[in-house]
């Protein structure tokens, strides 16, 4: 049987090696690109799986000030779908990162 210092010292070893793949993985989802379109792909947003929006592309035909509101519209929406890609992209480095540990399906760690 361990003694209550080998026990504590372990989980103190544990911790430290969960702050560091937690912070790798903060790492990588800065590094992982989505693109979220909208209007059939007249507007995109590109963004990284942390959600930081890197670019906005608006196809020339929508430079026209009598489409103003449906450019805003379209940019709102592919925001949004960048948003939701970068979401699901990010939760599937999580559970990569949890399944590593050993830690049962559904179990969520604070920040993860």
């Amino acid at each position: 049987m361990k003694s209550m210092e080998e026990m504590i010292a372990a989980a103190q070893k544990a911790a430290e090696t969960i702050q560091t793949q937690m912070g790798e993985a903060q790492a990588k989802l800065d590094t992982i690109e989505v693109e979220g379109a909208a209007g059939g792909g007249l507007v995109k947003v590109r963004a990284s799986a942390r959600g930081r929006i890197i670019g906005v592309e608006i196809d020339d035909s929508l430079m026209k000030p009598e489409e103003k509101q449906m450019v805003e519209d379209l940019v709102a929406a592919a925001f949004n779908d960048a948003r939701d890609k970068a979401d699901r992209k990010s939760a599937e480095e999580m559970q990569k990162i949890q399944g590593g540990m050993g830690l049962p399906p559904g179990f969520n760690l604070p920040g993860m």
